[in-house]
């Protein structure tokens, strides 16, 4: 019987010099205590050296899925005519049977001395030392761990969750920013927080006017940065002649346009990183996109753990995701269960009557497990079955408003 073992330098075929030893299993790990006694069980009979990383990373892939590459039938059609041969994976020895009719065996016996050859493999292989094995293991593994990644390096949905997570971080910052500018310049011209209700505007104009005595002096419209109307242009001119604000100092209006431009910066990166969820989860998710929006559909990947995970979940999980404590309050106190959680930020949802949200959130969530299935196994790219979904929940949803009437 030969043994066919797998290296990171190449394939080698063992033969076992005495067989009756494999049926003492207990006792088998003992031959391998040294290698003299190693040498006694097995005894290499020839050796496919691989003929540089590409090949190792074909021959291992190969063998994770089963299959077995051209080189390695050729070697083994050369070398174990007539005997039979112990593999680690019975899927692979069943590839092996099937197209170079050679009987495999794949039994306990069979591991153990698998792993009695790996304790002993320097010793029974020439020429292969330990600091020659560990730097081919560690690279062979980190080629093969990226290969796997390559596969699918467009579906990688970690980017979306680290995008949206930070999207949400950044949206509190924005908003504790654009409150601390208020109220500080709020001490020098109160009057233009009630005028200026948007905080993005609002610090582009404080940054523009400065002390509010210049607002009469400039001319708001020929700004391109800014967007005020005359009516409110001249509000605003009109107010700062009656203002109650305090006087404040140069120095005090250097930090607080500062602040400004802290305001402006971030609201510009806000900007560009919901482009990029947007264009990441059109690629990655384009029917859950189609159907509940790139922010929801984030949402429900980042609460879910990746795409995978929610394609396992049901569509009366995906409804309520985002509702576990009320969820679980509601059992406890045996009250009525939530309808929706973070679907309910859908536009689907928002648009349908009070009465109706419960009905509507359900269907969605149901067209929404599909396509999160669709996008997770499917092989297409494109967003029909999104778009299908979405008309026919969308005239669900008019059916009964028009019902209701």
């Amino acid at each position: 019987m030969l043994v066919l073992f797998e290296t990171p330098a190449g394939f080698a075929l063992f033969k076992v010099l005495d067989e009756g030893k494999l049926s003492k299993v207990e006792d088998l790990w003992k031959e391998f205590s040294s290698s003299d006694s190693a040498r006694k069980v097995v005894k290499l009979k020839a050796f496919d050296k691989f003929d540089n990383t590409a090949d190792a990373l074909e021959a291992a892939t190969k063998i994770i899925d089963g299959s077995t590459t051209k080189g390695l039938r050729k070697f083994l059609k050369a070398h174990c005519e007539g005997e039979n041969l112990a593999v680690a994976d019975s899927k692979l020895g069943n590839s092996i049977k099937e197209k170079l009719k050679i009987d495999c065996v794949h039994n306990n016996a069979v591991m153990e001395l698998m792993r009695g050859v790996r304790s002993q493999l320097t010793e029974l292989i020439a020429g292969l030392a330990n600091q020659d094995l560990a730097p081919m293991s560690l690279g062979l593994s980190h080629s093969l761990s990226r290969y796997k990644l390559k596969f699918s390096a467009d579906k990688v949905d970690t980017m979306i969750i680290q995008a949206i997570g930070l999207l949400d971080d950044l949206d509190k910052e924005l908003n504790t920013y654009a409150m601390r500018v208020k109220e500080w310049y709020g001490w020098h011209f109160p009057e233009l927080a009630k005028i200026v209700q948007d905080t993005i505007v609002y610090s582009k104009v404080v940054k523009f006017m400065g002390f509010r005595e210049n607002a009469t002096k400039l001319d708001f419209s020929e700004v391109y940065i800014l967007i005020l109307t005359e009516e409110v242009e001249a509000e605003v001119k009109e107010a700062a002649n009656i203002s109650m604000g305090t006087e404040v100092s140069e120095h005090d209006l250097a930090n607080v346009r500062q602040l400004c431009d802290q305001v402006l910066s971030l609201s510009e990166y806000r900007a560009q990183l919901y482009d990029y969820l947007k264009s990441r989860m059109n690629t990655v998710a384009p029917n859950l996109t189609a159907l509940v929006g790139e922010l929801v559909g984030a949402r429900l990947i980042a609460h879910g753990g990746s795409l995978m995970n929610l394609a396992k979940q049901p569509g009366s999980t995906v409804q309520i995701l985002g509702a576990e404590k009320a969820l679980f309050r509601a059992l406890k106190t045996k009250h009525a269960t939530p309808k929706y959680g973070l679907i309910y930020h859908a536009s689907l949802v928002g648009q349908a009557a009070p009465k109706m949200k419960g009905k509507i959130s359900r269907s969605l969530a149901a067209k929404a497990s599909l396509a999160i299935r669709c996008d997770a196994l499917g092989d297409g790219q494109d967003n029909s079955m999104g778009l299908e979904n979405r008309l026919k929940v969308h005239f669900k949803a008019s059916s009964i408003r028009v019902a209701s009437f």
